[in-house]
């Protein structure tokens, strides 16, 4: 399917690249990367996210060029959309006009584009991105490579996730060959946290549960505006719950402004979470998954935990 994602992006000269909305670090890096490696080719390229870029990713290389808009426009040829399963995901309109190449590595990755390249087997997007501009020749600036970089490390948790292998370090070694400065991005990612976030872990923490290997814990709306916490204070909190001892799963439920729960699900890599999430529509990896339930949070929990207990175990 590469051959074909190249034989498609040299018939045409303007592209748009996405990713799905509230944006992780893999689809920051990622669609930031490819849009170098498209522009290196001689293409036209902008990146167009519907939440913008976090703001723990606003450091890297190109960061300041993405675009914040809700519909597509620009007199774009075709759309490169990253590590998505639909168009909705992107929450854009507009990208139903336009020659849709999809760019996907999630075991719940679903072809609806013209051309669809989905690799369950690629550690992350940044990794098919890097074979694409490898393919095409492209020369990696260290620019390119720290975002890229940026990209595996978080997608990879931090190089703990299952699937992570000696594929995954080689290519971060490649990386870093490029220019990519390991620790810096790093200390970006893991070390730059606001005030809001901390405090709104501490809320979070009043509420934690565990029942045997499953650990839980929530927040609602109103604890969000107390400590002043924005939904992307939410990510990552959590692996503190996977941090503890004999805890193999982890969840958090998020209350939303409209009263519906996002639930964020994590695996030390002995359950399936991406089958958990797809239960309720949702998806991910088999480590990390994420999904949205209605509500309220008494019956979300019960059901997300019901699911995980009689969840397969990871193969």
């Amino acid at each position: 399917m590469l051959d074909d994602v190249l034989r498609h992006i040299e018939q045409h000269e303007r592209f748009v690249l996405t990713s799905h909305a509230r944006p992780d670090g893999d689809a920051v890096g990622s669609a930031l990367a490819c849009c170098q490696v498209l522009r290196s080719m001689g293409k036209h390229a902008d990146v167009v996210l519907h939440d913008g870029v976090p703001r723990i990713y606003r450091s890297l290389p190109f960061a300041d060029q993405v675009l914040q808009a809700d519909r597509v426009s620009g007199g774009y040829e075709a759309a490169i959309i990253l590590e998505c399963d639909s168009i909705h995901r992107t929450r854009l309109e507009g990208l139903e006009k336009h020659f849709l190449i999809s760019i996907d590595h999630h075991v719940s990755g679903r072809p609806f584009a013209h051309v669809n390249w989905i690799d369950p087997h690629a550690v992350a997007t940044a990794e098919m991105v890097f074979r694409l501009g490898r393919e095409a020749g492209v020369k990696f600036s260290p620019e390119i490579a720290t975002c890229l970089y940026t990209a595996l490390m978080t997608d990879t948790g931090s190089f703990m996730f299952q699937g992570t292998n000696e594929s995954t370090f080689a290519l971060a070694r490649e990386l870093v060959l490029a220019g990519a400065d390991a620790a810096h991005c790093a200390r970006g990612i893991y070390f730059a946290h606001s005030q809001a976030k901390i405090r709104l872990l501490g809320e979070a923490l009043r509420n934690l549960n565990v029942e045997g290997q499953i650990g839980y814990f929530w927040v609602t709306q109103k604890q969000m505006e107390r400590v002043g916490a924005i939904e992307e204070d939410c990510e990552g909190l959590v692996n503190y719950v996977l941090s503890i001892g004999g805890v193999e799963v982890a969840a958090f439920f998020r209350e939303l402004p409209d009263g519906r729960y996002r639930v964020s699900l994590r695996s030390k890599g002995k359950i399936d979470v991406a089958h958990v999430a797809e239960t309720f529509g949702g998806g991910g990896h088999e480590c990390a998954s994420g999904c949205s339930l209605e509500g309220p949070l008494a019956e979300t929990v019960r059901q997300v935990i019901l699911q995980i207990k009689r969840g397969p175990s990871v193969q």
